[in-house]
């Protein structure tokens, strides 16, 4: 299947390998879009709307049974495409607020808070995309969608919803005109406990950074 027939009209819009594929195609655009920084006044606001949509795609996976591929063995796909250009526009977009912390995994007990960075994450859920989407335009659906819900649970599920929360919480920083604490320093390589981060952590005025980021306070 080929980009020419990805979003092929004779294709029945409402099977759910085409739902899956179009939700999954709409996030891959918009974010590399978002990436090359043209609008960076819209950049939080619009992700937040992605990362959103993109987890409706996931969670319909999630509920769906499980989807066995048609072969045994994953057919080769070659070299996986870079998305290092990708992370690094979105940590310069992002800046000062990239890194935020984040809990793992919520059912593991007195499990501490780790730093995390949006730019990170959001690469990390394009190259799990990027994967089960050259299956799909391969014409393996079933590969595809196997894949995408494999690693929905495996991966970018838990990843995106993180930098979901992450980007709710900046705007409602902002809309409700709160100061937000930036982890000023923070490096990600280093595994801090909730006391550190209140540390690490400096005050800063969230006007600082609602401007450029195009987000506006309350008045």
């Amino acid at each position: 299947m080929s980009d020419a027939t990805l979003h092929n009209t004779r294709q029945d819009p409402d099977d759910f390998a085409v739902q899956i594929a179009d939700q999954v195609e709409s996030f891959l655009v918009a974010v590399t879009e978002v990436a090359k920084g043209d609008e960076p006044d819209s950049a939080v606001p619009f992700l937040l709307l992605e990362v959103s949509q993109l987890l409706l795609a996931g969670g319909r996976l999630g509920a769906h049974e499980d989807i066995l591929p048609d072969e045994r063995y994953e057919p080769d796909m070659g070299p996986e495409p870079d998305v290092d250009e990708i992370r690094e526009r979105l940590a310069l977009m992002l800046d000062p607020v990239d890194v935020y912390s984040e809990v793992f995994d919520p059912y593991e007990p007195r499990k501490a808070p780790v730093p995390a960075r949006i730019s990170d994450d959001l690469a990390d859920v394009i190259a799990d995309l990027r994967h089960g989407m050259a299956h799909y335009r391969a014409g393996r659906t079933t590969e595809a969608l196997w894949w995408w819900q494999f690693s929905y649970f495996s991966n970018w599920g838990s990843t995106a919803s993180a930098t979901l929360r992450a980007l709710q919480s900046l705007v409602a920083h902002v809309r409700l005109n709160q100061p937000l604490q930036e982890l000023d320093g923070l490096d990600t390589d280093q595994d801090l406990g909730d006391e550190t981060l209140a540390e690490e952590a400096g005050k800063v005025m969230v006007e600082e950074i609602a401007e450029p980021l195009g987000l506006r306070t309350v008045k």
